[in-house]
This record gives C-alpha cells, sequence and structure tokens, in this order.
C-alpha cells in the first residue's frame, strides 16, 4: 500500500503469519526429516557401542592369554578346591569360588583390585575381607549396549531366597564357554569328561588341549543382564543365576552359570544347539543387546560378531576344545 504525502512518497509493509496449511506442511517436513535421521543415529550409535564392546572383549581375550603365558595354564572358570567346606549336595561346588574374571584382572587395568582379593579367604561364607572387592563393576566387565542393570546384586540361592552368605557381587556382561554340556546340573566331582569347552570349573587347561585350534575355538562371549544375573569376580556353592521378570520363560540355573554357559547339545536337551540370542534361550546360554548376534572372544584373541542365524553345526563346533569338527573360513 502507497500513500502520498506532499511530495514524498511513503510505502507500508503488511506482515503476515503463516496459513495454518504452511505450518502443517513445515511439520510435515520436519517430521519426515526426523524419521529418516534418527535411525540413522542410532545405528551410529549402537555401531559405536558395539565397537566398544569388541573392545572389551579383546582386552580380556589377550589378559587370558597372559595368563596362560605367565602359568603355563588358562586360567579356570572357577575355583572349587576339593578339601574345602561347606560343599553344596547338588553340584559338588566348594570354596573359594574365584571366577575366571578375578584370575585375570591382574592381567588387566585392575590389578589394584587383585591385589586387594585374598584368595585363601574366596568368595562366600566368612569372606569379609572379600566383600568389598567382589561387589565391585570395573567397567572392563560391561557392554555398552548392555540394557541391564548396572549395580551389584545380592547373590540368591535356587528357591530364590538370599544366599547364606549375604554376598554382593559385581556385574559382568561377558560369560565364558564352558562347551556343550551343562555339568553344572549334576552332583560331579570332577567335570573332566563332561565339560568340553575352553573355561570350566577347575579347567586350568594348557594350550595342547584345545586341538581344533585357537582361532576356531570361543572363550568369551556376551549375556545381557537384562536377562540374568552375571558375575565377574566369582561364584559361591548353593548360588543361581535367576532370570530378569522379562525372561520369565527361563528358570534359575546352577551356581556356575553366574560365570559360565554353554552351547548344547546336553544329554537333558539331545540335539538342541542355542546359538546367540535365541529367542528360547535360558540363563546359561549367549545373549547380548545387540540386533542380531552378539560379540565373541576366540582363544587367539580375535573378537567376531557371530550371527543369530549362524548354522547350528558350526556353532556347536566353535564352542568345544578337541571335537575334530571342521569350520571353514570366516563362519558366521
Amino acid at each position: 500500500m502507497t500513500q502520498k504525502v506532499g511530495f514524498r512518497t511513503r510505502t507500508r509493509h503488511v506482515c503476515r503469519g503463516f496459513s495454518l496449511v504452511e505450518l502443517l506442511v513445515t511439520i510435515a517436513i520436519v517430521a519426515s526429516l526426523l524419521g529418516i535421521l534418527l535411525p540413522a543415529v542410532q545405528a551410529a550409535r549402537e555401531s559405536a557401542r558395539r565397537s566398544g564392546c569388541s573392545l572389551s572383549l579383546r582386552q580380556l581375550g589377550l589378559a587370558i592369554l597372559t595368563h596362560e603365558a605367565s602359568r603355563r595354564r588358562l586360567p579356570a572358570g572357577y575355583v572349587s578346591e576339593p578339601s574345602r567346606m561347606p560343599v553344596d549336595p547338588g553340584s559338588r561346588d566348594r570354596p573359594p569360588g574365584t571366577g575366571w574374571g578375578m584370575l585375570i584382572a591382574a592381567y588387566l587395568e585392575e590389578s589394584a583390585l587383585a591385589d586387594r582379593y585374598q584368595p585363601a579367604a574366596g568368595i562366600g561364607i566368612g569372606a569379609l575381607e572379600n566383600r568389598a572387592v567382589v561387589s565391585e563393576s570395573p567397567a572392563i566387565f560391561r557392554c555398552p549396549s548392555d540394557g541391564g542393570p548396572r549395580a551389584a546384586f545380592e547373590v540368591l540361592d535356587e528357591g530364590g531366597g538370599p544366599h547364606p552368605s549375604n554376598a554382593m557381587l559385581g556385574r559382568s556382561s561377558y560369560v565364558a564357554n564352558a562347551g556343550h554340556a551343562e555339568p553344572w546340573g549334576e552332583p560331579l566331582e570332577s567335570w573332566e569328561g563332561q565339560a568340553n569347552g575352553p573355561l570350566y570349573r577347575n579347567s586350568w587347561l594348557k594350550l595342547s588341549r584345545i586341538s581344533d585350534g585357537l582361532s576356531k575355538t570361543v572363550f568369551l562371549g556376551e549375556h545381557t543382564q537384562r536377562l540374568s544375573q552375571k558375575a565377574w569376580a566369582g561364584t559361591l556353592p548353593g548360588a543361581a543365576s535367576h532370570p530378569s521378570e522379562a525372561f520369565a520363560g527361563s528358570e534359575p540355573d546352577g551356581a556356575a552359570t553366574l560365570l559360565l554357559v554353554h552351547s548344547g547339545p546336553a544329554d537333558a536337551e539331545a540335539e538342541v544347539i542355542h546359538p546367540p540370542n535365541d529367542p528360547v534361550a535360558h540363563v546359561c546360554q549367549m545373549f547380548s543387546d545387540h540386533p542380531g548376534g552378539c560379540n565373541v572372544a576366540f582363544g587367539d584373541g580375535a573378537v567376531r560378531f557371530i550371527s543369530e542365524s549362524i548354522n547350528l553345526d558350526v556353532w556347536a563346533a566353535m564352542s568345544s576344545i578337541a571335537g575334530g569338527e571342521g569350520v571353514a573360513g570366516d563362519a558366521q
């Protein structure tokens, strides 16, 4: 609009806002852009978390090899001394219960914890001097994608009641491979001839026992705290790993499963093999919060991402130390 005032012309600009249609179109465009960008951002974040998890597993795997180089044997899955009491009648587990994570702590950046831990006292009843150590949760033992609890958990017995030790254990996202079977379900004094993985109760294996090859044998893998309780420092006779409410279809399992898992097939589940992230997984199998599978550390220190759709026979072959099974190429 233009007005003439004397010899001057004055122009007045009339401002108007967005119409409703223009506003709705703008909102739709922004929403579309967010819909495109958010999955990409989430995928990038998960990729970074998966890489961080892989790095942690690699450090743990190398610490296992450093233990072997220093002591000429791999660490045991956990320690149960035949002369110690009390003994759990269902599993024949005994103190001290020191787990593979504590056994390699001195070869990680956790030497302060290793120095404070008193092996003779162990984990459990009367081990007051170790309570503060075993209840810590070092970052190296936690996967960044693990969506479960992070605080230490109260140890429970198989019935779900408090364990007599009243112990609290720091959590771990990583577990050791005991092989095909689950010998913790039987009252065995020795697991020799039953467990065929690299780390199990009192295993202390020499590398020569792993005739299938270090690069083709799974040592460690993942287990999210969303599924069940897992510890890094050790276990106790009569304890149990309990599933979370989100995995109520699984049942509690023995004290060994606070540290160890198996792949199957087992005597109680003939021909049943559980790959990573099996939808019917129990507390004694590998299960991660990574979409599509989980990270696994092999005996040579290499870490690979194993797909949940891996051939079941290949997965079982990689879980044993001396089965003579062939695993061709980079099987996933």
